[in-house]
């Protein structure tokens, strides 16, 4: 079963093929995307500075 890269959690297999990179990682569940969202961004911002 195909699960989110980020914590962990397990998704749906059709989750998966519409959220999944070329590469079958999933990035962020419904569960956790909106805080891995923040921490991609924050990450940026802090390169750029």
């Amino acid at each position: 079963m195909p699960q989110c890269n980020h914590c962990g959690a397990h998704v749906s297999d059709r989750f998966a093929r519409v959220f999944a990179d070329e590469y079958g990682r999933i990035r962020a569940c419904p569960g956790c995307s909106a805080n891995a969202g923040i921490a991609e961004v924050a990450k940026q911002r802090a390169q750029e500075v």
